[in-house]
C-alpha cells in the first residue's frame, strides 16, 4: 500500500457512517456523469469501494451491538 493509499484509508476510518455514506453517494453521482477520464473514474471507484466497506463495517458493528443488547435483555422484565 502506498503512502497516499494509507492516508486515504486512515481518512476513511475516521469518517462517521453518515459522512462516509454522503461521500459514497457523491462518488456514485460523479461516476454516473461519465464526464471524467478513465484514470479518475478508476480512482473514484476504488475510493467508493473503500467507503462502502467502511459503511458495511459500521453497520455490522451496530447489528452486533443490538443483538448483544437483545440477548442480555431477553430474560429481564421491562421497567414500568
Amino acid at each position: 500500500m502506498t503512502e497516499n493509499n494509507e492516508t486515504a484509508a486512515t481518512e476513511i476510518s475516521q469518517l462517521s457512517y453518515e459522512e462516509a455514506r454522503a461521500e459514497l453517494v457523491e462518488t456514485v453521482r460523479k461516476l454516473d456523469s461519465r464526464d471524467i477520464p478513465l484514470e479518475d473514474a478508476l480512482k473514484l471507484w476504488e475510493r467508493g469501494q473503500e467507503l462502502a466497506a467502511h459503511c458495511q463495517a459500521i453497520l455490522a458493528s451496530a447489528r452486533e451491538r443490538v443483538a448483544a443488547k437483545d440477548q442480555s435483555g431477553a430474560g429481564s422484565e421491562p421497567e414500568a
